[in-house]
Order: C-alpha cells, then structure tokens, then sequence
C-alpha cells in the first residue's frame, strides 16, 4: 500500500527527532580521534589535490601518523598516494606529471645526523625514486620554473671533527655565537640539483642563516630572508635579498629593522613581493604585502585598501593581481588584489576559518583545508572567478553523530565605550532563559585571535552543560590596527576590562550564572588568566596553562620582544615599576581562586618556571592549586597521552571548583571494533 503525503511527511518527522535524540555530547577522545587534514597542494591544471591526513592509529603508540592522499578536484577517487609515514611535504611539478616529496623513509637508526631527502614519483602512481643524498639535512625544497631542477635548503653539513667533538662529550653551546641562538643551530646553504642526471650544486659561497627563499621565473636568480644571526627577538634583522645561482653572490633589496617573510616573484621576474608589518622598523601591525624592484630600490605597499591578515598569495599568470588568502574580523576569506592600483575584490568569505595555500597555474582554482564552529576541517577548492566553495574531503563522518553547540558571535561595549567581539558557545539543547556556568575563555598572543573555526574542547565544556565565552579583547589581530594596539604599554589594563565587560553582559542578559564561573587559557591567555584572578574573586576556578607570572624572571628567557617593544616598553631596568605593576606574580597576595597550572618542560616561548613561582606563591598561601608539568612537551603539546591528561585534569579541576561537582574523564576504549575505519 503506498503513503499518503501525510504519513510520508510524519515519517520523515518521527525520523529525524529520532536522529537528533541519537546525537550525542562530544567527549576529549572524540577530540583527539578526529582525523586532521592539511597541506593541500592543488595540481598544477587544477583537477586533483594531494593533501596530508594526520590520525590517532594506535592509542599506546603515543603519537598522530600522518600519511600523503590524492584526490579528484570533485572529491572522487580519494587514496593514499604515498605508502609511508616519513614524507612530507608533497610538491607538483610544473608540468603536473611528477611529485617532489620529502622523506626519511630509507633513513638507518644508527645514522642519528641524517635528515630527509628529496624523493620524485610519478603522479600516475608507481614507485619512488630517490633524487637527493644531500649529507646536510635538507630543510625545504621548490622546483624550478621549467621543471629541469629542484632547490633545496639545506644545513651545512656537520665536519667529521665535529662529529668526534659530540661524541666525546664537547657538545658546549655559545650562545649567540656564530649558528647559534640560545640552542644549538647550523647554518644553511642553498643547493641545485638536476631532476635528470641528478647532479647538484651548492649555490651559495658562505653560511648563512637563510629562513624562507624562492627562484625567479627564468631559474637565474633566487630569492631569500636572510638573518645576520640566530639570536632570540631578533627576527626583525632579516632582510630580503637576491642571491645569484650563478655566482652566489648576494644583493640585499631591504635595508632596515622590519621583519620580512614569504618571498615570492612577479610572473615575469622584475618585482619580489614580501609580507612585512612596516618597510621600516618593527611595528606592532598587521603585515602587509610589499613589493620591491628586483633590479632594487624602494618598497611599496601594494595594497593599501587591504587591511586584513594576509596568509598565502599567488601572482596571477599576467601579473597584473594577486589572489591572497586572508582574514579579516575573525572570518578567513579569499581576495584579489590588483598590483597597479591596489583595488580588493572580495572573491570568498564567510563563517569559516581556513587559507587558502595553493592555486592551479592558471589560478582558476584553490585549494583551502577549511572548518566551521560546528563542522571539523575538511579540504574545499574554490573557484576564483565566483567563490563557490565545494567540499573535497569528508574526513570525520562520525561528527555528524555529535551534538554540537549552539554558535554565535556576540558584541559589547567595554569600560572605555570600546567595541569588542567574542565567540559564544552554547549546550546544543540551549533554551533562552537559562542560565548556565560560564568558562570565561582567552586565546594566547596577545595578538591573536577567537576564529570562526571548529574547536573540539569547546563541544566538549558545552556538553557538560557550560557556555562558553572566547572575547577578542583589544591587541587580538585581524580587527585592524587600531585594535591590535589597543594595549600597547596597558598589558592587563584595558584587555582585562574587555574580558570583564564581556562577562557582565551575558550575566545581563541572563546566560551566565555569576555564581558558577571560571576562566581558562594558554600562552598569553594563560597570563591573562592569571592577572585576572589577581584583580577580581569572582571566579570559582581558573586554569592557567604555559603562562608568564613575572615579566622581569622571563626577559631574557621567552620571546619578549613584543613585550620590551610594545605592551610594557622598555626593560626591566630602565623600566622597573612598570615590569613589576604590570605581573601577576606581584598581586598573587589578593588570589582567593582555586588554579591548576600546566606547563610543558621543554617550552621556551614561556618557560616552566614561571609557573612553578605562580603555583609556589599559591601554596604558601592555601590557595587550592595544582601544578601538572609533561616530560617532553613545548609550547604546543604534541602527544596524545600528554593531551589527554592536560584537558581531563583541566575539566575535572574547573566542575569541581566552579560547580561543586565531582568529574572524572570515562575510560577510553580502544578495542579493535572501535578503531576509526573511515576514509577522507
């Protein structure tokens, strides 16, 4: 008997009410099982992309496999292109029938100096040839214009005294010496080597400390940011230059104290263009794009209209525009920009967060690994001529059984009157009129920034019931210059206004219990987050992760140079009151609030101890607090396990302080029927 319209209809309804009870909240394991994609490289004729795809295998190995995978520009014919795990950075060749990869798939265990080397296979498929064995480590390569040759960046290679040197323990490191930083650095040469008959030449007569490089179009000339030497803060003393492949010999195009990065040619080879906050001196701004003659003389911005963050950016084949992937207020985007007059074109924008880091060589096409607040990253291609976006990869198919937050971005007025945006997130079966336990959330920088981008922890606070509130105070990028100054010499002024102001709101509008709040961050949102418990009680519990509590203990230890240049000024000696007003350590006398801290041993963006005097101060005190520190860890952590421990502890830490409510991360699973057997 065939359905009625009605019963159809009551069906489809009963269905989906019954798929939306089977969503589920979103838990740590979910997070860290998500699979990652990255690096899309678009082939040259814009019909497949390979890209990198970055998974969980096996819990008890304690790391993420990341693996190279193709795919049809439609989303079909998706596979794993290379078999092992050792390559990286997958490159197409100008012609589009040949991948440049590097790898250390051949390495041996007894050779601890050996770095990865340059592979060629076939974009048919077939097997893997090696092309490079350079004795120096080969840091990154790019191929010629003509596809006859690839140029490779590589460290000098370590002499057999050297070698004998370390091994007999005289291994001492001269700080600021030579290669050398505060750790133990090399110098760089640049190499050729022929695809054909595989000979290579080294380019470059002397060492230098070369950090980011390009060939010119006709192969003859080849760009590069060089740096006098490795010291800490001191990024600003790189210049762009033009070193010649036949000769080697070096010609500097900038001469002055900005720091320049992400070279690249005009099609026809008279302009280098860089990204560069100032053609002058170290400006807290966001970076520009620059253009300078090859030949030499002076640098112009090339668009003064654009003022947004400006990531990858790609020549069109004529030279006359340039496509760039950006961002502006927190919302990522593709835009054109003619070179002459500067003039945008907003090609693709919208509530996602994503670069776009490849094009086709007719620049018809892009490639972006993109996410949403409510979607995880997944590779799209655009199309530069009508920003439609398709989705290439499905990488995480299981997230559709998760019930993900409500999403919303929200705007306030601060002490001074200032408008300020955050991101709020919220239980996916929110009702307006309730209100709920608020983690106060500060993102790291200063200068950074809440995205339109999918975070999994959040799913997983607001799945505990809590809202969620990410404030872009002032000093976060992307909202202009303006903004991101907000804060220069007033570090922990008027940004903690922001945060405060941002609370006070959604207690007025009656979504934040004032009596079950807690504040949380990292890097800089760390040390936010500990002077905000030492300004205001009223929060129930904090979590302050890989923090600065002393600004004068850490100058010479962390990067500081913003600190020094911008958000104090001066030094801890010229300027002593301000460096000693402007810690946390020096208020801890009025913390009342309940903090765990975490801190990675090996970080030196902030370094451990400044946590161990914050957690030290708070314990002679009885505050309750807790210190976790992980073996192995930088700024970012990078294994599972460590992962794992650091956000269940911060969980249970925060419900039990803020609600009054004993938690404990469920036991993870990892049988053979719960393994992840989903493709892109």
């Amino acid at each position: 008997m065939m359905k009625t319209a009605a019963s159809l209809a009551l069906a489809l309804l009963v269905s989906s009410s019954a798929f939306a009870q089977a969503k589920r909240a979103m838990t740590i394991d979910d997070v860290l099982d998500l699979v990652q994609v990255s690096d899309p490289r678009i082939s040259p004729d814009g019909s497949r992309v390979l890209f990198t795809r970055s998974e969980i295998k096996e819990w008890k190995d304690n790391k993420r496999v990341a693996t190279i995978w193709i795919a049809n520009a439609d989303g079909s014919n998706q596979y794993q292109f290379l078999g092992s795990d050792k390559d990286k950075s997958p490159a197409w060749s100008p012609d589009g029938a040949q991948v440049a990869f590097l790898s250390t798939r051949d390495k041996r265990e007894e050779d601890k100096d050996a770095g990865p080397q340059i592979w060629l296979i076939r974009a048919a498929g077939g097997e893997a040839t090696k092309l490079t064995s350079h004795k120096g480590e080969i840091k990154s390569f790019e191929w010629a214009a003509d596809g006859s040759r690839i140029f490779f960046l590589a460290e000098q290679e370590k002499t057999d005294g050297e070698k004998a040197a370390e091994k007999a323990g005289d291994d001492a490191i001269f700080v600021d010496e030579g290669p050398n930083g505060q750790e133990r650095g090399r110098y760089t040469e640049l190499w050729t080597i022929a695809v054909g008959d595989k000979e290579s030449r080294k380019i470059t007569k002397e060492p230098l400390l070369i950090e980011d490089f390009k060939p010119s179009p006709d192969g003859r000339r080849v760009a590069v940011v060089v740096r006098p030497d490795a010291r800490r803060n001191a990024q600003n003393l790189g210049e762009v230059s033009v070193v010649d492949v036949q000769s080697g010999d070096v010609r500097k195009l900038t001469t002055n104290q900005a720091p320049e990065d992400h070279v690249a040619w005009s099609p026809d080879g008279s302009l280098v263009t860089y990204l560069a906050p100032s053609d002058t001196s170290w400006e807290l701004a966001t970076d520009r794009l620059w253009v300078v003659p090859a030949a030499g003389g002076a640098p112009r911005r090339v668009s003064p209209e654009f003022d947004g963050e400006v990531g990858s950016y790609f020549w069109t084949a004529d030279g006359k525009s340039i496509y760039v992937g950006g961002m502006r207020r927190a919302r990522s985007g593709v835009f054109q920009i003619e070179a002459a007059s500067g003039k945008v074109r907003t090609v693709a924008t919208g509530e996602w967060n994503g670069n776009m880091e490849s094009m086709s060589a007719d620049r018809r096409r892009g490639a972006i690994v993109s996410s949403t607040p409510t979607s995880p990253a997944d590779l799209m291609v655009v199309d530069a001529a009508t920003g439609q976006m398709a989705r290439v990869t499905n990488a995480n198919p299981r997230a559709a059984a998760f019930a993900t937050s409500q999403f919303r971005a929200v705007s306030w007025k601060s002490k001074d009157g200032l408008d300020v945006e955050g991101m709020l997130w919220l239980p996916a079966d929110y009702k307006p009129g309730t209100r709920l336990p608020l983690l106060l959330s500060i993102h790291g920088g200063p200068a950074g920034v809440w995205t339109t981008a999918f975070r999994g922890i959040n799913h997983v606070y607001t799945g505990l019931g809590w809202a969620v509130l990410e404030p872009n105070v002032r000093g976060s990028s992307s909202y202009g210059d303006a903004l991101l100054r907000g804060n220069v010499k007033d570090i922990g002024g008027g940004d903690y206004q922001d945060l405060m102001s941002g609370v006070d709101k959604l207690v007025a509008d009656g979504i934040a219990d004032p009596e079950r709040m807690a504040v949380r961050g990292w890097s800089y949102g760390g040390i936010l987050g500990g002077w905000t418990i030492t300004q205001t009680n009223r929060f129930k519990a904090a979590s302050l992760g890989a923090m600065v509590a002393d600004w004068s203990s850490e100058y010479a230890m962390g990067f500081n140079h913003d600190v020094h240049l911008w958000y104090i000024g001066g030094t801890p000696w010229d300027n002593p009151e301000a460096w000693r007003r402007q810690s946390a350590y020096t208020h801890i006398g009025q913390v009342k609030t309940p903090t765990i801290i975490i801190h990675g041993e090996n970080d030196t963006t902030d370094t451990i101890g400044q946590s161990m005097i914050f957690y030290q101060g708070l314990k002679d005190r009885g505050v309750p607090a807790r210190f976790i520190r992980f073996p192995r860890e930088p700024h970012g952590f990078r294994e599972p396990h460590h992962q794992r421990i650091r956000d269940a502890e911060e969980i249970s830490w925060l419900m039990k302080y803020a609600l009054g409510k004993e938690w404990k991360a469920p036991a993870r699973t990892d049988t053979k029927d719960d393994k992840k057997t989903t493709t892109p």
